[in-house]
């Protein structure tokens, strides 16, 4: 990479593109903070924040292929648009619902299996645009600015969701539909000067292209099926509220900063890779990384300290954040425009299995053997996963430089 080649940052569309993830991602991680305390105060059971996760796994699954044809075929600006409107009416109807006082665990459950839906079309469409607006050589520092976008929103989203969970709930659906809304309006903004993608006929073989093209590309297949067991197994995230709530005895606000603190170190860490790219021996390097990651996560389910609960999720955030880049750069980079979506929509099912069917697992897990051995297992088992995976996809192991 040299000198001469600019920022990404400092390009315009780019910049809308950071601007608008940054605004959709707050929105999220608001929202999650805010639908996990609420249906834990409703029921008091962690098996309904694996619910939660559940009603936003199952769309994401079933609708994986369609998500990446549409993505394909039809304007992507557009599609990432009409779900965040979606996801903006969404969160009003909580809002309304809260303020009424008529919001059930079952409308709960309801508004966000209809977010998870929205969701799992906004996900993959949008990663698809970001290749398009930073030239291939620079995609690995457009990946580390784009991942800094997420954790800076990541840290921020759920402080702002935990001080107004203090006030109310209603007044954090608010404020998250608004954010949709500003979000949908910087995704119009930009302007690339491309057409939309060409629309192919639908059939058999074009729809299940992204599912062949992964399977036959041994290395993106071992990263991408590595971040899914290692995080399925070892996100500890669902059971949040929980250790907030009664084991490290914090309110709200406990649990606002136990949610940003893996966001903060994510940040720190895409910062440096934004800065200084990784340039040799990334296979190695991610598998290291997800070695501390499981490690980080052991330590935070042994501790009944809130710093040190910080602090461990703080490492968990710095480790995952490099498997987050090297798995983004690897797909996107060896992946042709005219397949990004339904590759992309693949690798967010598979993201998404890990993300929200991981926070499912973790609901039932705690409910059988308790929360905390539920966190231990999951830790315990995200490093037998790397020393599995070492063996089963060499070719990942060994791989040296992002490049296509």
């Amino acid at each position: 990479m040299t000198d001469s080649i600019p920022a990404p940052a400092l390009q315009k569309p780019f910049y809308l593109f950071l601007s608008a993830r940054l605004s959709a991602t707050l929105a999220y991680q608001m929202l999650a903070v805010t639908v996990g305390w609420q249906i834990y105060i409703i029921t008091g059971s962690p098996f309904y924040l694996g619910l939660v996760g559940l009603a936003q796994f199952l769309p994401m699954f079933v609708l994986t292929l369609a998500v990446g044809h549409a993505a394909d075929r039809y304007d992507r600006q557009a599609i990432v648009r009409i779900c965040q409107v979606i996801e903006a009416s969404g969160a009003a109807v909580l809002a309304a619902g809260s303020i009424g006082g008529w919001l059930t665990r079952e409308h709960i459950l309801i508004i966000m299996l209809i977010l998870g839906s929205a969701h799992a079309f906004e996900g993959p469409t949008m990663q698809s645009l970001l290749p398009g607006l930073a030239p291939g050589e620079i995609f690995p520092r457009a990946a580390a600015w784009a991942a800094s976008a997420f954790q800076t929103a990541s840290i921020i989203g759920p402080a702002i969701g935990g001080v107004l969970l203090t006030l109310g709930p209603a007044e954090s659906y608010s404020a998250i539909a608004v954010l949709y809304v500003l979000s949908s309006f910087l995704v119009s903004s930009i302007h690339t000067g491309k057409r939309p993608p060409k629309r192919e006929p639908a059939s058999f073989k074009s729809i299940f292209a992204g599912l062949s093209f992964i399977r036959s590309r041994p290395v993106i297949l071992g990263a991408i099926s590595l971040d899914l067991f290692a995080v399925l197994l070892g996100g500890a995230t669902a059971l949040l509220p929980v250790f907030a709530h009664d084991i490290l005895k914090t309110g709200p606000w406990g649990l606002g900063f136990l949610r940003c603190a893996p966001a903060a170190g994510a940040l720190v860490m895409s910062v440096i890779l934004a800065q200084r790219p990784l340039r040799k021996r990334v296979g190695r390097t991610m598998f290291i990384a997800v070695i501390i990651f499981g490690l980080a996560t052991i330590i935070f389910g042994l501790s009944r300290s809130f710093p040190l609960s910080l602090a461990a999720l703080f490492i968990l955030g710095a480790a995952d954040v490099i498997s987050v880049v090297i798995r983004s750069s690897l797909v996107q980079m060896k992946t042709p425009d005219s397949m990004r979506g339904r590759v992309n929509a693949v690798n967010s099912m598979f993201i998404g299995t890990s993300n929200q069917l991981g926070e499912f697992e973790s609901g039932i897990t705690a409910s059988w053997f308790g929360t905390v051995p539920s966190v231990l297992i999951g830790g315990a088992g995200t490093i037998i996963v790397v020393a599995v995976w070492i063996f089963a996809f060499p070719g990942l192991a060994g791989a040296d430089k992002l490049e296509k």
